[in-house]
């Protein structure tokens, strides 16, 4: 494999609110071929995203990733607006940043999404035909299950912040708040056990992580579904199942993989966080970058 130039900050606009992206180049004459990384909730380029834009990098692909509007580094307000509809046109928007570039190759880009970041990237690419390869680790791919994880006394204890924000909302008054992932019996939209712990374990020390969200918002995590839009991906995919994932039943991510006309699964002993640490990331990364390195035709 071959060195790796510096991660480079740069920017797209959607619908005129900037986000902010990071390109990662392999250190090769170009045009390169590329994918976008798409993180997963409440997540930033922070979190963890260098381990991957430094290796497929030195694998000769490309990386742009970048922070959802209302979030992280980007625009936005209010902040932490959660949308899965704006979040999937900010995939669409930085998937049409890279093809733009001129050091890009065009016909070779993919998508790679992780965590919540999966379900947009399935949505998207069910939309797209210009895209050479997708693939997906520790998908949340089916909202209704996560909900359902979490449990009836979680979304009881969530239902009264919910209408309280989607009041304030539909008055334009300041929005109200609750935790992204919280300890089990505490408020907030993620309280499975371990999941706070494994948030905290891909937060490295100075990251940028808001632990919060718009309320209402939850309604949109809880009802999206990618699983019955995996018929209409025309691109390879690779869907990495956690056999032991701790944010939903991994059923529904197999189901995903089979759904897809040119879909794959490849099942990993891991709950939803060891994917993003040694010695489980190695194994990941090696199956994601060969599938990628013969998709996206890297010489």
């Amino acid at each position: 494999m071959t060195a790796t130039r510096e991660t480079s900050p740069t920017a797209f606009a959607v619908d005129g609110t900037r986000c902010a992206a990071w390109i990662t180049l392999p250190d090769r004459p170009g045009p390169h071929p590329a994918v976008v990384l798409v993180h997963g909730l409440g997540a930033t380029h922070d979190m963890m995203l260098s381990q991957y834009e430094h290796h497929f990098a030195a694998a000769g692909i490309a990386t742009l990733a970048f922070d959802y509007r209302h979030t992280g580094a980007s625009g936005g307000s209010p902040r932490q607006r959660i949308s899965m509809r704006r979040h999937r046109a900010d995939v669409h928007a930085a998937l049409d940043c890279l093809r733009a570039r001129g050091d890009i190759d065009a016909t070779r880009i993919g998508l790679w999404g992780t965590s919540l970041g999966a379900m947009h990237a399935l949505r998207v690419a069910a939309t797209r035909d210009d895209l050479a390869a997708v693939v997906v680790q520790c998908p949340i791919v089916y909202g209704p299950a996560a909900a359902a994880r979490s449990g009836p006394r979680a979304v009881a204890r969530l239902s009264p912040a919910v209408i309280v924000d989607a009041a304030r909302f539909l008055l334009g008054r300041k929005r109200r708040y609750v935790p992204i992932v919280a300890a089990p019996g505490a408020t907030a939209v993620v309280t499975v056990p371990g999941a706070l712990d494994g948030w905290n374990s891909t937060t490295p020390p100075g990251a940028l992580f808001d632990n919060r969200i718009a309320a209402a918002n939850a309604i949109g995590l809880a009802t999206v579904t990618a699983t019955r839009h995996a018929r209409r991906i025309s691109a390879p995919l690779l869907v990495c199942v956690s056999d032991n994932e701790t944010l939903m039943d991994p059923r529904h991510a197999a189901l995903a993989a089979a759904r897809a006309p040119r879909g794959t699964a490849r099942h990993y002993a891991a709950n939803h966080f060891e994917v993003y640490h040694p010695p489980m990331l190695a194994t990941v990364l090696a199956d994601q970058t060969h599938f990628l390195t013969e998709h996206l035709h890297v010489n």
